[in-house]
């Protein structure tokens, strides 16, 4: 077996341990769903990393990629207050669907919420899904492909939670922060932008 054979079957385990994690955090919920949620990341984090320990390097930080992550987290803050906002005309469901998201907060402290979101879930699903999905699609099947497979990937997941605010709210992530992956080939910006946009959208200022 070769080294792309043997990553594509790892990417598509991964995918499918993901589908199956994603079903037990938010359909299951057998335990605290920050725990649960940060667990699940950092195992398919290590999957990843077994299949390529050159999968994160921070040696090349520039001030650029800390700026785009901060003004993009901002940004994407305003697309989801607007989309909210929007979406309650269209959608009789939304409120409902979205509670159901924000009623995990009373499973933790806002610091414990916090701690997690910045420093395990956001950046490991960056590491995870743009960083090994989308990097290994992109070499498979060109830029553009890559990314709208990534991005159909990381949106097709969330469907076995049967919420389809969230299908969605996954769908807007995945094609901002690919995009940005796309045009910087890097992690940085788009940790920094999921790290912070997840703070400020769950602890900081949540949207209901």
């Amino acid at each position: 077996m070769d080294k792309n054979e043997s990553k594509n079957k790892v990417i598509i385990s991964s995918l499918i341990i993901a589908t199956i994690l994603w079903f037990v955090i938010f359909v299951v919920k057998p335990f605290n769903f920050w725990i649960e949620m940060s667990a699940s990341i950092l195992a398919l984090v290590t999957i990843a990393l077994f299949s390529d320990k050159n999968l994160i390097s921070f040696s090349n930080i520039k001030l650029r990629y800390i700026l785009i992550g901060i003004i993009s987290a901002i940004i994407l803050y305003f697309v989801f207050y607007a989309g909210n906002i929007i979406s309650g005309y269209l959608f009789p469901f939304k409120d409902a669907q979205i509670s159901s998201v924000y009623s995990n907060r009373v499973q933790g402290s806002s610091l414990l919420i916090g701690i997690l979101l910045m420093f395990i879930i956001g950046p490991g699903e960056e590491i995870y899904w743009r960083g090994f999905i989308q990097k290994n699609l992109t070499k498979k099947f060109g830029e553009n492909k890559g990314y709208i497979l990534a991005t159909l990937l990381y949106s097709g997941v969330h469907i076995i939670t049967f919420n389809f605010m969230l299908v969605i709210a996954a769908l807007v992530c995945g094609i901002y922060w690919g995009w940005i992956y796309k045009k910087e080939k890097s992690l940085v910006p788009i940790i920094i932008s999921h790290a912070i946009w997840d703070f400020t959208v769950f602890v900081l200022f949540p949207l209901i």
